[in-house]
């Protein structure tokens, strides 16, 4: 199956929370870091996932947001640090690349607007913000 989404990470998972409907998994991805996933008890169970196993996570490019200063105070469960290395921009969009780990590379979407706001160039000290419940799981 080919996808659209251009953030694609292969991992273990290190962690299951679960709830009455939801989950938490937490999954490590190349680099050391971690990703948190929000997701249904059913889909963890028709995945068959468990601790070790490993999965693919996707994450839409518009699903993530960019910040230059300290973050805290949030919600969001994904806050990966790193370094803009690219900047793409169009009429009323740009497409960031950030660079959140040795070997790890992502594209977050963001308004034309926000991206001159911020004064994103290569090199700008980033990070990445992904609310867990847009990131999905699939078997590997």
């Amino acid at each position: 199956m080919i996808l659209s989404i251009r953030n694609r990470f292969t991992g273990i998972i290190t962690e299951i929370v679960s709830g009455s409907v939801m989950g938490t998994v937490t999954m490590e991805i190349p680099g050391g870091l971690s990703l948190a996933a929000t997701v249904t008890m059913d889909a963890i169970k028709d995945l068959g996932i468990g601790i070790g196993t490993a999965v693919e996570a996707l994450i839409k490019s518009t699903d993530i947001a960019v910040a230059t200063t300290e973050v805290s105070g949030l919600s969001i469960r994904n806050k990966l640090a790193g370094t803009l290395v690219g900047l793409d921009s169009g009429g009323a969009m740009s497409v960031a690349r950030i660079k959140v780990g040795k070997d790890v590379e992502l594209t977050a979407a963001i308004t034309r607007a926000a991206a001159e706001e911020l004064k994103l160039e290569p090199g700008t000290p980033v990070t990445a913000l992904i609310k867990s419940t847009e990131v999905s799981f699939s078997a590997v």
